[in-house]
């Protein structure tokens, strides 16, 4: 397929392009792409995923770009945006094709959709949309030094297996990739009766004991028989994923008694794959009361301007500090055509304002990073420190069970490198090889009258210090002072509103409309760019010959 090429000069008589140029305000999504459009998303941008000479004329990327942005904006399904589009006149008016008489392509298959989502994935450059908008931004000054940053839990498009269904659709996985010859082999190693044609579950007496255990038993002999099967094989390598999976399906939910029966292990694993169709899901909890199957949506914010900075998507169960770096790589110097080294020429330097009791001279804004408690880690605060970036992440204050005495009664003295008890005893701190430490107080621990406040092991009480206990320190002292918690209170929460808005619509929002963590991220990306795209219109960003301009600035 060829690069097809949107006409530039759209048509003064057409009644649509008439009609909506005078009906739509100047600031609505549909009037500035329609006068952004090539500028932001011109179709030689896009000419790598084509063929030179060979194919049909493809529908302009431009004009599916602006589908696709208009399309996660509205939170439609592939064919409901192409019946937008085919329908809707301010659609038509936004993709520069207005009327009905002018252009081939009226109307196209939802495919092409599909077809240009999988050319991106698969090119160069697969974020170039989201690229696009946030240069934009940028140009426009709209993107200084500061970024906050939050997370969302984004629901799985798949069903949570339980171990029966898990270890069955892992074994019907494998069977499916293998060749005629292999699978013929691995079933004669099948003992359980169980043809593993069907994805439903076996029908037995589920209000039986013995015949949950019996089912869970042979299917789990059954399993381990195709894996002895496979083992030291040369494999293809879908067999050897497939293999994996079911090796780790079994390991990670049963265990085998001392009579020889397999029975599920009455244990939580630490990454347990949750599903065979889509591995890369985690089961995930946002609070303590609060779980959730699926991945988790990461986004840096500008709390200034609230254009979208960064992006990230990561299993459920992982942390939030676990993809901060990647979120602030613009001001670490991680990303070399994003990054902002010179404040004096900082975008959008002149419009930014100080926080309340933030240091600098004049109107030069300190690089400043803001996040609430799961980004408070001692390596995330240690790095911001050696960045010479300020941080307005907040350190979780350490705490105790049952009410006794926390972390923060004692006098943890680094440079004497001792802590002292709420009884008055000091003891030095025995360092480990990562510079971390622990402190005992064993022996005074037996005869002290503060003890049953302090603890109740029968070693005594004692005190981790970790390698970046310094760093910690120094934040939870920061984070006590007033103007500290009103910048705090005055800006994070604009990381929230942001998030409101990336998932207001049902449709690809809080549920994912992909599966896998490489499409879910790509999808998630290109929602941060038609949110981006919404904002540069709402706050009046428009082209010029020297670049890009906000209203009244």
């Amino acid at each position: 397929m060829t690069l097809g090429v949107a006409d530039k000069q759209g048509d003064l008589f057409d009644d649509v392009e008439r009609f909506c140029a005078e009906a739509l305000p100047e600031r609505s999504i549909y009037a500035f792409m329609r006068r952004e459009r090539d500028r932001l998303f011109p179709d030689e941008s896009f000419a790598d995923l084509f063929d030179e000479h060979k194919g049909r004329r493809s529908v302009p990327p431009s004009v599916v770009a602006t589908v696709m942005v208009l399309q996660r904006l509205e939170g439609l399904s592939d064919r409901e945006a192409v019946e937008r589009y085919c329908f809707d006149n301010r659609w038509r008016y936004a993709t520069g094709v207005a009327g009905y008489d002018q252009v081939s392509w009226t109307s196209f298959s939802h495919t092409v959709l599909v077809d240009m989502r999988e050319r991106l994935r698969r090119s160069e450059r697969p974020d170039r949309i989201f690229e696009a908008a946030l240069d934009a931004a940028k140009d426009a000054g709209l993107v200084g030094r500061k970024r906050a940053l939050d997370s969302t839990p984004l629901y799985d498009a798949v069903a949570t297996m339980d171990t029966v269904t898990l270890i069955r659709s892992a074994i019907r996985g494998l069977l499916k990739v293998a060749d005629p010859a292999l699978e013929d082999e691995l079933r004669r190693g099948v003992t359980s009766g169980d043809d593993y044609a069907s994805a439903a579950k076996p029908q037995i007496d589920w209000d039986d004991k013995d015949a949950q255990e019996d089912l869970v038993d042979s299917r789990a002999k059954d399993a381990y028989a195709l894996l002895a099967h496979l083992d030291g094989a040369e494999l293809d390598p879908a067999v050897k994923d497939a293999a994996t999976l079911l090796a780790t399906v079994v390991g990670q939910d049963l265990e085998e008694g001392d009579d020889g029966v397999f029975r599920i292990a009455r244990k939580v694993t630490t990454d347990r794959v949750i599903s065979t169709v889509d591995p890369e899901t985690r089961h995930g909890h946002k609070t303590q009361a609060r779980s959730f199957d699926g991945y988790k949506g990461h986004v840096g914010v500008d709390p200034d301007s609230e254009i979208i900075t960064a992006t990230a998507i990561t299993p459920g169960n992982a942390g939030d500090a676990s993809v901060a770096e990647d979120l602030i790589s613009d001001l670490l110097g991680g990303d070399p055509e994003t990054a902002v080294d010179d404040p004096e020429a900082a975008p959008g330097k002149d419009q930014a304002t100080s926080p309340e009791g933030a240091e600098g001279d004049g109107d030069e804004v300190p690089t400043t990073v803001y996040g609430d408690n799961a980004y408070g880690t001692g390596d995330f605060q240690s790095r911001l420190e050696d960045e010479g970036i300020e941080s307005r992440c907040k350190t979780q204050k350490p705490n105790a069970t049952n009410g006794l005495f926390s972390k923060e009664r004692f006098d943890v003295d680094l440079e004497a490198d001792t802590v002292t008890c709420p009884a008055g005893v000091t003891v030095s701190i025995r360092r480990h090889s990562d510079g971390g430490g622990i402190a005992k107080f064993a022996e005074a621990c037996a005869s002290c009258a503060l003890r049953a406040q302090c603890t109740k092991a029968k070693e005594g009480r004692s005190i981790a210090v970790g390698p970046n206990e310094a760093v910690l320190a120094r934040a939870r002292a920061r984070q006590k002072h007033s103007d500290w918690i009103a910048d705090y209170r005055a800006t994070r929460p604009k990381v929230e509103r942001k998030i409101a808005h990336l998932l207001r619509r049902k449709h690809g929002g809080r549920r994912a409309r992909v599966r896998g963590r490489a499409r879910v991220a790509a999808d998630f990306k290109l929602l941060a760019a038609a949110v981006n795209v919404a904002r540069l219109s709402t706050l009046g960003a428009h082209s010029t010959h020297t670049g890009w301009a906000v209203a009244g600035v």
